[in-house]
């Protein structure tokens, strides 16, 4: 399904592009890294069946120019553009679901810590929480010695040592509207990988998250931060079809998962309080 509108919001420091497809409850999906809104199109039709889906290309990606120069992305000001496009296009005090991926997912996070009012349920899948892991240290020296490499060697020498966080697979060929790698790994690599949100804050809103990564990615680096938050909240991990980028490779099965993780938090928020699920 072709977007049924799109525009540009106009937030401090940028022009957000943002596309609208199908009809039903808000559903707003947050891309990672390098991505705009072109990698969620497969996934974005078959949800519109169900949902009104909001795509975006995130600040400094593609159609979502800057202001000025381009200068290290913080995930506080991508929550409050996220923020900015439910406000512009949900319903007043329309309570929204949240699907974000990798560096969409730290996004995700923040934006329902700061706005849970405004958060129905939040999907984060395999937000890259690196800081929490035992082995943090080594992890952030590789992402040092990526960015490096990329100043010194060029962009495939980077991408190559960028391998390790998939297992040592090269990153999939994703679509997109332009390339944002420079930007990626100029200005958003290091201070991304960095961020750990507020784990105090995030117990708060708990009950808002679902944590979730790829069933092909368990066994690498990119998957084991959210195991790790998982464990922490005493919460199940929802394994998605496919491994990191899932969304993009299987849109039907993925979008079939998702609609019914939703469901079911919708069915849960309506239910009386005092009820349960089970009969008499």
């Amino acid at each position: 399904m072709n977007p049924s509108n799109s525009g540009t919001l106009v937030v401090p420091g940028a022009k957000i592009y943002y596309e609208v497809r199908g009809e039903g409850p808000f559903l707003l999906l947050i891309g990672g890294g390098n991505s705009d809104a072109a990698v969620f199109k497969r996934l974005a039709a078959v949800l519109a069946g169900s949902h009104r889906v909001v795509t975006y290309d995130p600040r400094g990606n593609s159609r979502s120019v800057l202001d000025g120069p381009p200068v290290d992305q913080k995930v506080e000001e991508h929550a409050d553009d996220a923020y900015r496009l439910i406000e512009h296009l949900a319903g007043p005090d329309e309570p929204v679901y949240v699907f974000g991926s990798c560096s969409g997912g730290l996004i995700a996070l923040e934006l329902t810590i700061r706005h849970p009012g405004r958060i129905r349920l939040t999907v984060a899948h395999e937000p890259p929480v690196l800081s929490i892991l035992p082995d943090a240290a080594d992890h952030l020296a590789l992402l040092d010695d990526v960015c490096l490499t990329y100043r010194r060697e060029g962009m495939a020498p980077a991408l190559t040592k960028l391998q390790a966080l998939h297992g040592g697979r090269p990153a999939p060929v994703l679509p997109e509207v332009h390339d944002n790698t420079d930007f990626f790994l100029t200005r958003f690599v290091r201070p991304f990988t960095r961020f750990v949100p507020d784990l105090a804050a995030l117990e708060e809103v708990a009950d808002k998250v679902v944590w979730a990564g790829g069933h092909a990615s368990r066994g690498d680096l990119v998957h084991r931060p959210v195991r790790a938050l998982a464990d922490r909240f005493g919460r199940d991990l929802e394994l998605f079809p496919g491994g990191h980028v899932g969304y993009a490779r299987y849109p039907a099965d993925f979008a079939e998962q998702l609609v019914e993780i939703l469901t079911a938090a919708a069915l849960t928020a309506d239910r009386p309080q005092g009820t349960s699920g089970g009969g008499s």
